[in-house]
């Protein structure tokens, strides 16, 4: 089995490294971390992830996933990565992303009519590309899972291990990694966050997902 991580600049590092942790331990198989060169790569917290391979030195791909950060709109730009995803994910038996990673499947058109989630705050600019968006932290249609933001990676990861693998492979997983999650509050969710924070946090993202939602959309247009 071959995993292909897409990985480019200003890449959310937690969105590839959680589901990275996670498939890298499936038997039997092959984890590459595909960029457009083997240069190394900067992530949105000042650190660099060096690509175990090029786009074109990984032909064959049985599960591509795309994660998210605030480097995907540059991404969307990059001719060689679209193309590698729009091609690897056609077929691949499973085409996944995490967080804002959805919104370079949407461009690609591998999203069209499939139910679909992302971050939270994004989340209804899935219908831009055809999705039906889903307000749970992991979603499967058929070959396409998707992941919610950033820390969901790690659930999202465990979940596809489930359906190719079984429960006792995801036990064992999720016990070596003590992937026991106990955060000091309960507010990792807009459904379970205080009124007041959640109200400051969407204030916070307004003007980001305003910026973002127009530059996808450009880039859906080009691709038409």
């Amino acid at each position: 089995m071959n995993v292909a991580f897409v990985l480019f600049p200003n890449v959310t590092q937690l969105d590839l490294m959680g589901p990275l942790q996670v498939l890298s331990r499936l038997p039997d198989s092959t984890t590459h971390v595909v960029a457009g060169s083997r240069e190394p790569v900067p992530t949105d917290c000042g650190v660099a992830i060096v690509p175990t391979a090029s786009f074109d030195e990984v032909t064959d791909v049985d599960l591509l996933c795309v994660p998210g950060g605030y480097g995907v709109v540059d991404a969307l730009a990059d001719p060689a990565l679209m193309d590698f995803v729009r091609d690897r994910g056609r077929r691949a038996d499973w085409v996944t992303s995490v967080c804002t990673g959805a919104f370079v499947l949407g461009v690609a058109g591998l999203l069209t009519g499939k139910r679909a989630t992302t971050h939270w705050a994004y989340r209804e600019l899935l219908r831009d590309f055809g999705a039906e968006p889903v307000d749970e932290r992991v979603v499967r249609d058929g070959g396409v899972v998707t992941g919610g933001g950033v820390t969901a990676g790690i659930d999202f990861a465990l979940s596809i291990a489930r359906e190719i693998f079984g429960d006792d492979l995801v036990a064992s997983i999720q016990l070596a990694i003590e992937y026991d999650p106990a955060p000091p509050l309960n507010a990792g969710s807009p459904k379970t966050a205080p009124a007041s924070v959640l109200e400051s946090t969407r204030a916070a993202f307004a003007r980001r997902i305003d910026a973002f939602g127009g530059e996808v959309r450009e880039r859906l247009k080009a691709r038409s």
